[in-house]
């Protein structure tokens, strides 16, 4: 199938896309830890430039997630984002996208999630980090959905190395990172989700306080009749036997709460407020 003609109004560049797609699928199933992808200049520059100063800051739409292996926010909101901010998702969720997809991975039938559960708008401030993970292996809300792939497209402008925040690619026996990939402007990346696909930020951030790691953030399924449900599953990094056991217990209190989200249809919003309260009260108890 042949991708259409892109509109107008296009974010994404399709005629570099289509030109492109055979070595990128080439190379999406020949890399190592597990199939991956990275596409630079992903979006039309105009359009990654008014997207990173339309991206909103982050207080009164974003959800925290902050307890000891993660401190970041996400916004799952489309009515709260511009219009352009809006049109990128959509047009990332198009059946034309899919079908790019489906043909870079070689997975069909990819579904995509308009509810945005865990994805839309990321952000991450000054300290904080994302410890290695593999992520969680269904929807919350949809038992038959098997998550597949994630796209990660970064919209920070002159981000420093210094700074942190690069994406780690860890090997399937967490021995060590195999690639490091910095969160730069426009740049996009695609990877396959399994249980064993280990990735992450896991070192604090040191941006100024100005500055945050954004990023748009989205997953595709697969429906399948029995996938294997499990959460999302940290690993400690070889060196941290202190940071072990706490990376751990939380990780197993994480699953108590997916297992009851699932059956009880809790959303993210109200465990959201929540940390938001005990990170407050941490922070002060600190000082």
């Amino acid at each position: 199938m042949t991708l259409s003609e892109p509109r107008s109004d296009t974010a994404v560049g399709w005629a570099r896309l289509e030109a492109e797609l055979p070595e990128l699928t080439r190379q999406h199933n020949s890399v190592s830890p597990f199939p991956f992808t990275v596409i630079e200049d992903f979006l039309i520059p105009s359009a990654a430039v008014q997207a990173a100063a339309e991206f909103p800051d982050g207080a009164g739409d974003w959800m925290a997630y902050v307890h000891w292996n993660e401190r970041k926010y996400a916004n799952t909101r489309p009515e709260t984002w511009t219009p352009l901010l809006r049109g990128i998702v959509e047009e990332l969720q198009s059946p034309r996208f899919v079908d790019f997809l489906e043909r870079l991975s070689g997975i069909e039938n990819l579904i995509c999630d308009d509810t945005l559960e865990g994805a839309g708008l990321h952000q991450t401030r000054r300290g904080g980090f994302l410890n290695v993970h593999a992520d969680f292996t269904v929807h919350p809300k949809r038992r038959t959905w098997r998550r597949r792939l994630n796209l990660l497209v970064f919209l920070n402008e002159d981000w420093l190395d210094e700074w942190g925040g690069a994406l780690q690619l860890w090997s399937q026996d967490m021995s060590r990172a195999e690639h490091t990939l910095a969160p730069l402007m426009n740049r996009a990346v695609i990877f396959d989700t399994s249980s064993d696909s280990f990735h992450g930020y896991p070192d604090g951030l040191t941006c100024p306080e100005d500055r945050t790691r954004c990023s748009i953030a989205l997953y595709y399924y697969t429906e399948e009749q029995a996938p294997l449900v499990r959460s999302t599953e940290y690993r400690a990094r070889p060196g941290e036997r202190m940071g072990a056991v706490p990376i751990f217990l939380d990780k197993s209190a994480l699953r108590l709460y997916d297992a009851l989200k699932r059956h009880l249809k809790i959303s993210d919003a109200g465990a959201s407020r929540i940390l938001r309260k005990l990170d407050r009260r941490s922070k002060s108890d600190g000082e």
